[in-house]
């Protein structure tokens, strides 16, 4: 799906579109993350509302590690394919947006929304190093971002990452770290995004918490120990997705098969 014909022109607020409206706090958008234009139609055709790809999943089936290994050319390809194949939005995982310079960031942001995405992750972690982007920095850079696309006239989700708590580990750090999600989240609000994804989070006390405290939508990711999908909602959750999860069973699954054939 073009993301063009998705959005009327010139509907470019930041929570004016139809991609936007799935994520409801109580009701949560559920993402069963793909990597490809085969798993996308096989994913929508199981009534999915809509697809979204994981950066690790697309990466590894594709013969790359994670981390903005893909070359640029060949993730916007495969998310033009993707998106041609499918009726219902697509969201990217474009991690850092494969530049530190919002400008840049800005650009290749562009390049991904006319290959047809209508969403993107869009990620706080220092691609390739340690530690987080400096918090007025990745302000900048996610208003160049928002202002990209409304010059496309798309009302881009940006779902704004924070890996806090991917990069603290130990769950029981997490406690110590809210407060630091909790400004990033307002202050990627302000900036234009409109989601806030917290992956690594998984205790529900903090999990509300951080709910009751964001001004926008907030993304959690499955994975072990987090609570279910039922429980998320009650907890105010308006985003679930699955990361590399489906495509590491997937493969999982594949292998067993192919040595009960040999």
């Amino acid at each position: 799906m073009d993301a063009r014909r998705y959005f009327a022109a010139g509907s470019s607020d930041v929570g004016s579109s139809p991609f936007s409206a799935l994520h409801v706090s109580g009701d949560p958008l559920v993402l069963y993350n793909i990597w490809d234009a085969g798993s996308a139609t096989a994913v929508a055709g199981s009534g999915a509302k809509a697809v979204a790809t994981g950066s690790w999943s697309v990466a590894a089936a594709h013969g790359y590690p994670d981390g903005e290994a893909i070359p640029l050319d060949m993730l916007e390809l495969i998310v033009q394919r993707i998106a041609c194949s499918v009726d219902v939005p697509v969201t990217v995982d474009f991690e850092g947006a494969y530049a530190v310079d919002p400008e840049q960031a800005t650009e290749n942001v562009a390049r991904i929304v006319r290959a047809g995405a209508i969403g993107v992750n869009f990620e706080d972690g220092i691609i390739g190093g340690d530690g987080l982007h400096d918090l007025a920095l990745q302000c900048r850079r996610i208003r160049a971002i928002r202002a990209g696309a409304e010059a496309l006239g798309i009302a881009l989700f940006i779902n704004a990452r924070t890996d806090l708590f991917l990069q603290a580990g130990d769950p029981a750090s997490h406690a110590a770290l809210l407060a630091a999600a909790t400004e990033r989240a307002q202050a990627y609000a302000d900036a234009g995004a409109s989601g806030f994804f917290a992956p690594g989070l998984i205790e529900e006390r903090l999990i509300g918490a951080l709910c009751a405290a964001n001004p926008q939508p907030v993304n959690v990711m499955m994975k072990a120990g987090a609570p279910s999908t039922s429980r998320l909602a009650a907890l105010g959750v308006s985003r679930v997705s699955y990361g590399p999860m489906p495509y590491v069973q997937f493969m999982q699954r594949l292998g067993q098969e192919a040595s009960k054939a040999g």
